[in-house]
């Protein structure tokens, strides 16, 4: 016996949750996974090998690998908390990738190696200053869905 049958007013209908990862979310996963992976990857070799020659650069690769990990896993977990914790990760990786980006141009001595955000993310094809603007319209788009 359904709610309607027993109390005479109809059911609500249910909410359909948004899936973050979803549709075109699902490419954001990705470069955000692949990234994360990169991102992790550089610092961790270049902690180990170099850690003494750019200290500063391969900590904030460790900073980008663990914020594009934070916000691949929110894409995939999905709702509501995790779409605005995403969108405020977005939001800092960006103001991250445009700090790091002008510091790289106006005194590169200050980074004797590369980070993941130097130059705006020149070395992996600009991708580090599309993908938050991406994620942060996607993120967007999520709520009002």
């Amino acid at each position: 016996m359904t709610d309607t049958e027993r109390t005479g007013t109809p059911e609500a209908p249910q909410k359909q949750q948004f899936q973050l990862g979803s549709g075109p979310g699902r490419v954001l996963v990705w470069f955000y996974g692949v990234f994360t992976v990169a991102a992790a990857s550089r610092s961790i070799v270049q902690m180990i090998m170099d850690f003494d020659r750019a200290p500063l650069a391969y900590v904030l690769s460790a900073v980008a690998a663990a914020v594009y990990g934070f916000i691949t896993y929110s894409l995939v977990r999905g709702g509501e908390k995790a779409r605005r914790a995403a969108l405020v990760c977005c939001a800092a990786e960006l103001a991250g990738v445009l700090v790091v980006g002008t510091w790289t141009l106006l005194e590169p001595s200050a980074f004797p190696d590369a980070t993941v955000w130097s130059d705006f993310g020149a070395g992996y094809l600009l991708i580090p200053v599309i993908l938050p603007v991406t994620g942060m319209i996607w993120l967007r788009r999520a709520r009002t869905a």
